[in-house]
């Protein structure tokens, strides 16, 4: 009796590890270590120049670093050192990379070799089905991200430098094109208000958002096809398309409506021909950058509703950006278009979806709905009403740090620390995923197949 007793089980020692280094709790508890770190570092004197940060504000500060958000309490260029501002922009990469990736190239340095299960984690992280050629991929992505970055910052430093000087001008570029890149948001100038009739600095900060919000499964398909569309993978097409639709749409609809705003479009010190830049520059940021060029209080009803939506749905799928992903809501789309039209499957570009996509998909949504609607509920009930904390103001914070934008029209600012925490909890889910998260918190057990088929039941729809 006692040897088929659960705690003399030879095997419960090997379960246990198993379901602890499962690939979704690993990526989770490496984010929360990372995240627990970053408030370590940031709270110690040498990281600020005035008083120490407090324990939630160094947490909230390190969490939108890690989840590469861009809400902070504090002001990068002014409130932290050269110390501070290092462990930053280090947070900001690793996260928007994935510590994975870092740990992977480290062990390749030391010339270690990487587990299958280490091989899995990084195929998880890295939204591929398969743990095979992992490591050298990983690679790719960290030589491609040096690359890329590299060349931001070597163009935005002559203005960088003309604003800044030589030394703060050098780090100030660097530090910009890794916030761009990895779509953090942070930045060392107060606000890219500063740059508002400055094209080149605007489109330089577009071309990185942009390329990190795009996925490097995406990157490495354009190089392979040779930017020739026809050639490209289903969801490297799905993914250029809607980008497409949602930053030109968003920008054209934010022209629209701020075009007459005195206070964003129409502001006395903008020059008229920049105004669709900045238009653009907005619906790319909200995109999961988090950089704003006019203030969020300022826009109309309509741009509200404009913003709100592309903070929802964010970048792509295995990017630097977080949100509900863009091939999630083209899905959700294009089985909308499909029922409509009376088809029973997903058929774009003469590939047909297959029907657990469609489920992730809806189940994200769902999810995603969820979350955000019930810390909605949680901060209007914690937060005191104020000016700058309205019923709306507070959607929008939520929106956006679910996102992973950083936009803020002052709730951030006014948040208690108990508030401070929903909204680091909502950074977290956003970034991780809610599918990671939800099986990092669950004991699925795997699915198991069965030829048996139950009778269909019939159930009354709309």
């Amino acid at each position: 009796m006692t040897s088929d007793s659960p705690k003399n089980d030879p095997f419960r020692h090997l379960q246990l590890r198993k379901w602890l280094l499962s690939p979704s709790r690993v990526l989770a508890a490496g984010f929360l270590l990372l995240i627990a770190l970053g408030t370590a570092l940031l709270c110690l004197p040498v990281s600020v120049t005035g008083e120490p940060l407090s324990f939630f504000d160094g947490l909230f500060t390190a969490t939108s670093c890690v989840c590469i958000t861009g809400l902070t309490v504090v002001q990068p260029g002014v409130d932290l050192t050269f110390f501070g501002q290092v462990v930053m922009i280090t947070l900001i990469q690793v996260g928007g990379l994935g510590f994975m990736a870092f740990g992977t190239f480290f062990l390749v340095l030391l010339k270690k070799r990487i587990s299958l299960s280490g091989r899995l984690i990084l195929s998880d992280s890295l939204n591929e089905d398969s743990p095979q050629g992992m490591v050298s991929m990983t690679l790719r992505i960290l030589k491609l991200t040096c690359l890329i970055e590299g060349c931001g910052a070597i163009a935005l430093l002559p203005f960088m430098i003309r604003d800044f000087g030589v030394k703060k001008g050098i780090w100030a570029s660097v530090f910009h094109a890794i916030s761009a890149f990895c779509n953090a948001g942070f930045d060392l100038a107060g606000g890219i208000e500063h740059y508002r009739n400055d094209a080149f600095v605007l489109f330089i900060l577009m071309a990185l958002i942009t390329v990190g919000g795009l996925g490097f499964a995406v990157l490495f398909d354009l190089r392979k096809c040779r930017f020739r569309f026809k050639k490209l993978a289903l969801h490297s097409k799905l993914v250029l398309i809607f980008s497409a639709i949602l930053t030109f749409g968003g920008g054209l609809l934010l022209f629209l409506f701020e075009y007459t705003n005195p206070l964003t479009l129409s502001e006395p010190g903008l020059h008229p021909y920049m105004r669709p830049v900045n238009a653009l520059f907005e619906s790319v940021v909200l995109r999961t950058a988090g950089f704003q060029s006019f203030l969020q209080q300022d826009m109309r009803p309509g741009s509200y509703l404009v913003a709100l939506l592309l903070m929802f749905i964010g970048a792509s799928p295995a990017s630097t950006g977080g949100g509900l992903k863009t091939t999630t809501i083209g899905i959700f789309f294009l089985l909308i278009v499909n029922v409509l039209r009376g088809r029973e499957s997903i058929v774009v570009f003469g590939r047909t979806v297959k029907q657990t996509l469609i489920n992730r998909a809806i189940v994200l949504l769902t999810l995603a709905v969820t979350v955000v609607l019930l810390a909605y509920l949680i901060l209007t009930t914690i937060l005191p009403p104020s000016e700058a904390v309205t019923p709306g103001h507070i959607l929008y914070e939520c929106i956006s740090a679910f996102g992973t934008v950083g936009l803020t029209i002052g709730v951030t600012a006014e948040a208690t620390n108990a508030g401070k925490i929903v909204l680091c909890l909502l950074m977290f889910a956003g970034r991780v995923g809610l599918l990671t998260l939800a099986l990092a918190l669950t004991n699925r057990k795997q699915s198991i197949s069965t030829k048996a088929e139950y009778p269909e039941g019939k159930i009354l729809i709309g």
